[in-house]
């Protein structure tokens, strides 16, 4: 039996979309809903009674600890034998639970990740942001499919997990964002495979303005170096590149300054294929200058993310949680 576990913080409004998109779920056997409020100052519990009759769900409230012990508080109380983890900003289509089932039947895997979409209704904003953290032109390729299937590492947002591979492991560590990988790697060293399930997506809302789409990706770029310290083997040189891509700009201004204009263009260029790409995937071309903004805004700040980490963990050997104790929640045992 699937247990669907979803942690959730002060996002009492997403729940409700959530739990909606599972009403008209095409699936017809039986599944539970997890709910885990992490300490929220404003609970979803009532809205989450609403849907008791209708839903099979089971709600819990715990004091913050971060959102990968949540997942793990989920899954040490659900009932299932496979654990599929959602986050709260994420609208579920019909057909996904029998996607998974039918992936799983194919070819069994203790650990899969689903990539996600944008729905119509979303705002322009969003969808240049969900542009920006899927397509195979940004940093966000992985999340749009160009990774390994079979080599996949998933996404909280959007992942499985078996009972047995979340016990061996432990689950989630307690840094944030990079809790996944983290995982993904571990289940590796245990033996574990992983896939990607590319039909299994979801509608990931982000409601995020730009101010905090920055501070999410600079996160995102300070976790990656701490991970590559942890596990060596698994670092590869496209996680430079980002920053790499920030430091070329600074050199293509200082160029431009001299007269030597090729490396700016070779940057406008790039733009541009942003604007068009985005602009024809959407229809639309205020999205496409959007998608500009967000492409910008995710390689500054994952950019300059990972090289401050890389600099405080890597060069000087810094310990990871004093470098960066905003990545770090204290898990209380």
């Amino acid at each position: 039996m699937f247990s669907i576990i979803i942690p959730v913080y002060n996002r009492s409004d997403e729940i409700k979309e959530l739990l909606e998109s599972l009403l008209i779920s095409d699936y017809n056997k039986e599944y539970e809903i997890v709910i885990v409020e992490d300490g929220s100052t404003y609970s979803c519990e009532a809205e989450v009674e609403k849907f008791k009759t209708k839903l099979n769900i089971a709600y819990y409230f715990k004091e913050n600890s971060g959102p990968g012990d949540s997942r793990n508080y989920g899954m040490k109380v659900a009932k299932g034998n496979y654990f599929i983890i959602f986050d709260s900003d994420c609208i579920i289509p019909r057909h996904y639970l029998n996607e998974v089932e039918n992936e799983l039947t194919t070819h069994h895997v203790d650990c899969f990740g689903g990539p996600d979409a944008a729905l119509d209704s979303f705002s322009d904003i969003q969808k240049a942001i969900n542009f920006a953290m899927t397509s195979f032109l940004t940093t966000g390729g992985i999340r749009g499919g160009s990774e390994k299937l079979n080599k996949f590492q998933p996404r909280s947002f959007n992942m499985g997990i078996s009972k047995k591979a979340f016990e061996d492991s432990q689950g989630f560590g307690n840094i944030h964002p990079g809790e996944d990988p983290d995982l993904t790697i571990r289940l590796w060293k245990l033996g574990y495979e992983t896939r990607l399930f590319p039909k299994a997506f979801v509608y990931h809302k982000r409601r995020i303005d730009w101010d905090k789409f920055s501070i999410q990706v600079n996160k995102f770029g300070k976790a990656r170096p701490i991970l590559n310290s942890w596990y060596p083997e698994y670092s590869k040189l496209t996680f430079f590149l980002p920053t790499l891509f920030v430091i070329g700009i600074y050199i293509a201004i200082i160029f431009l300054a001299f007269g030597f204009n090729f490396p700016i263009l070779c940057y406008l260029f790039y733009f541009l294929l942003i604007f068009i790409t985005a602009a024809i995937e959407n229809k639309n071309f205020t999205i496409g200058f959007l998608s500009v903004i967000a492409v910008s805004k995710q390689f500054f700040g994952y950019g300059k993310g990972f090289l401050v980490s890389y600099l405080k963990v890597i060069i000087l050997k810094q310990k990871p949680e004093s470098a960066f104790p905003e990545l770090f929640f204290n898990v209380k045992i």
